[in-house]
């Protein structure tokens, strides 16, 4: 499980993972976070602010060689947009604007910036956020040593700058710490998990609370043709109010069936006029949820749930089997998760919540960087309470695994099957100022028993079913010693 952050400086952050258990390129993004350098001349200083890393949640298919997960937070210039019969003394009739960057533009030209500039970021991104999570061959003293022979090299070409680069990173010895080349860079800033070609970000608003904003567009995608803007504000799907709810909450409001409409009431921009646009989807988003009703005996009867992949709609599916079956009787559940590579970091997490008791821990992050160091806790309690097995196997990973160490080690659930793939990295993607930019390992996720992840995964309780009795027992038992 590899969690992939998407940095821009001053807002809330968008959130993915994408296991690739296989080693060929290229696989997909796990858990990653995307870093946008301060937009002064300097480079000197690494901006690390992270807002809400876990808050918000998008998923896509990117070209990478491991998973990664995503969250993208992207900084903010305010410039003030006068009307027509205003004069710039006449400050009660200016407005301010977000201004964003335009993704669709291939010409919008970056500052100037040297090659060995471009190289010193990079160098100056790793000493400041690398954790050697694989126990590696890195050493402060050592990445010291290769700064000094940077700042002796001349280098005369852009592209000498970045092969300088991958070298590099490649002498970290950790395989998911890479450099990415504008092209590819770019592409990560152009997922769409909505189903209508748009990017969702969480702002602060002037009440202390959040607010939902197109972060980009699709040129010439659904919502783009409809008339959405980029920095529009949405205020509603479908009437449903998208005040309160977070980027990934609305993103799934958004989602549906190929070619069915959602209706999106925007605010264009920070002070233009409200509009409900309807768009046509575009993108077939599938159900990752299959349940059924087993009767165990005259008595009672197991709800068997099968969840394929953590995507948009996985929570609010997932909800809806859990509650229909315990209607229908359902005394025990079974949560599938055999061969789920994972998907959704915040659909993991949220999925996991549905089963523990307020403030029980969900996961850990661990990383140099105090802002790595996070413990995400269950706010609310839980939507059933029956005992639960859930079944695994070698490709249970990433989110999968979030799932499942959460649920066993808060004593909800017993783990049945093999031992689950290992997949626990935290990836940042820093962007550099020439619009390229650096993959680096950050951090990675601890089970609530303190137990790492990566390249360990998790070991089930039962190689083969118990019987339910024997499930009670080992909760029963659990418990006990939780409370000790």
């Amino acid at each position: 499980m590899t969690n992939v952050i998407f940095f821009f400086k001053s807002f809330s952050s968008l959130h993915f993972q994408f296991p690739s258990l296989v080693p060929k390129p290229p696989p997909f993004l796990s858990f990653l976070s995307f870093h946008k350098k301060s937009s002064s001349n300097s480079l000197n200083s690494v901006d690390k602010t992270l807002i809400g890393a876990l808050s918000g949640v998008l998923s896509f298919g990117l070209l990478f060689h491991s998973p990664l997960s995503v969250a993208l937070d992207y900084s903010s210039v305010e410039i003030f947009s006068l009307s027509a019969d205003s004069s710039p003394s006449d400050s009660s009739a200016s407005c301010v604007e977000d201004e964003l960057p335009d993704f669709g533009n291939s010409e919008t030209v970056s500052p100037p910036v040297s090659n060995e500039d471009i190289v010193q970021e990079a160098w100056e991104i790793v000493n400041d956020s690398f954790l050697d999570a694989g126990h590696h061959r890195w050493s402060p003293e050592a990445w010291k040593r290769r700064q000094e022979d940077i700042m002796n090299m001349s280098i005369q070409t852009r592209s000498k700058a970045h092969n300088i680069i991958r070298r590099m990173l490649a002498s970290l010895g950790d395989p998911y710490t890479r450099f990415l080349p504008p092209a590819e860079f770019s592409k990560m800033a152009r997922y769409d998990m909505t189903g209508i070609g748009i990017n969702l970000r969480e702002v602060p608003d002037d009440s202390g609370g959040m607010k939902i904003k197109v972060l980009g567009l699709l040129l010439d995608g659904p919502a783009h043709l409809a008339g959405i803007r980029q920095g529009d504000e949405v205020l509603a799907v479908n009437g449903v109010d998208a005040r309160g709810k977070s980027a990934f909450e609305v993103s799934s409001l958004l989602q549906g069936p190929n070619e069915t409409h959602v209706t999106v009431k925007v605010k264009h921009g920070n002070c233009g006029p409200v509009e409900s646009i309807q768009v046509q989807r575009q993108v077939l988003v599938r159900s990752p949820v299959f349940y059924r009703l087993e009767q165990i005996d005259a008595a009672s009867s197991v709800g068997y749930v099968r969840l394929k992949e953590f995507n948009a709609l996985a929570k609010k599916d997932l909800v809806t089997a859990m509650k229909r079956l315990e209607t229908m009787g359902a005394s025990y559940f079974i949560l599938d998760l055999r061969d789920n590579l994972g998907g959704l970091v915040q659909a993991g997490i949220e999925i996991a919540k549905l089963f523990l008791n307020e403030g029980s821990t969900v996961i850990y992050t661990v990383g140099r960087d105090p802002q790595y160091q996070k413990n995400v806790v269950a706010d609310t309690g839980p939507l059933v309470t029956a005992p639960v097995v859930v079944l695994v196997n070698k490709k249970t990973a990433s989110a999968s695994e979030i799932v499942a160490s959460s649920l066993h080690d808060n004593c909800r659930a017993v783990l049945v099957g093999e031992r689950t793939y290992g997949k626990g990295l935290i990836q940042s993607v820093f962007e550099l100022h020439d619009r390229s930019g650096v993959a680096v390992t950050v951090g990675k996720y601890v089970t609530p028993n303190h137990k790492d992840i990566n390249g360990n995964g998790i070991e089930p309780d039962f190689q083969n079913f118990p019987a339910w009795t024997d499930v009670t027992e080992r909760l029963s038992q659990c418990s006990i010693l939780h409370q000790g």
